[in-house]
């Protein structure tokens, strides 16, 4: 696993009480976040491509431009769809690098892999710390708090963006700048991959003749049982092209036969299931929602 290098020392932050924070990103994901950290006492300033879903944060300012939400800002979190969509509002016009001052912190929540991580921190201006946060969960677990974070960065970055994260969930420490973005790899490729599976297994079971409820004993019986339960939830909203994208992330580091199988089933399963949550590729009896 490569770590990224910052080149730079940043001051530590204080987030004693109330911290204001600019949270960038208002998907599924994002927006029950951000509603945490309003509740929590923050003061937030919110900003998304779709003015609209800014508005729904009840308490939250809305600023016009990544630029505008991050000059004020102690922390600045970025909750997107992918690389390009952090590299766009990170350091496109109007991007938040423009304005982030120094002693303060970027907090990348996306799953973009170490490559667009490193490539996003090259040019983060001087003393801007830096700390890759991606997470696991569904939209449910996002709006209790139940969050698995993955964290990488220097202790000091960490340490001052930790008060604010737990708001969000279980910090989970993963070591250095680039760490955190190389878990969360792990983890997705597992959990999209194991899904692709059971909806081989379940096509096996009906070539076979095994009826549906029989086979679903079967499945909870192994090592897919949680697979099969995740399935289940209706409360996800993971995109089947987001799992496309994060595979593709995965085998662009580590092309492995199994996932990169897996990656073409999810891409050829595109077409009839964009919008559909990933547990659609598990079967149609066992589809999430849309």
């Amino acid at each position: 696993m490569r770590n990224i290098h910052l080149s730079h020392t940043v001051p530590e932050l204080s987030v004693g009480g109330m911290t204001t924070i600019a949270f960038l990103g208002l998907g599924h994901m994002g927006a029950p976040m951000a509603g945490r950290l309003v509740a929590a006492g923050h003061k937030v300033t919110v900003w998304n491509r779709t003015r609209a879903r800014a508005e729904t944060i009840t308490g939250a300012d809305i600023a016009d431009s990544p630029a505008d939400a991050a000059a004020a800002a102690d922390v600045v979190i970025t909750m997107l769809a992918g690389p390009d969509a952090v590299e766009a509002v990170v350091h496109g016009p109007d991007g938040a690098a423009s304005t982030i001052r120094p002693g303060n912190v970027l907090v990348e929540m996306s799953t973009i892999g170490p490559n667009a991580l490193d490539s996003v921190a090259s040019r983060l201006p001087g003393g801007v710390g830096l700390v890759d946060a991606p997470v696991a969960g569904s939209v449910d677990r996002a709006a209790r708090g139940e969050l698995t974070i993955f964290t990488g960065g220097t202790d000091t970055d960490v340490a001052a963006v930790t008060p604010i994260l737990d708001e969000l969930g279980t910090v989970l420490r993963c070591g250095g700048p680039g760490s955190a973005a190389a878990a969360k790899l792990v983890a997705i490729s597992g959990a999209v991959s194991g899904v692709a599976l059971l909806g081989e297994v379940r096509a096996i079971a009906a070539t076979l003749g095994v009826p549906a409820e029989l086979t679903e004993q079967v499945i909870a019986t192994g090592p897919l049982a949680l697979v099969a339960e995740r399935a289940r939830s209706t409360g996800s909203h993971f995109a089947v092209e987001l799992a496309a994208k994060d595979l593709g992330l995965t085998v662009e580091h580590a092309p492995t036969p199994l996932v990169r199988t897996a990656l073409e089933q999810v891409r050829a399963a595109l077409p009839r299931l964009a919008g559909h949550d990933v547990s659609a590729l598990a079967g149609p009896n066992q589809q999430g929602t849309t």
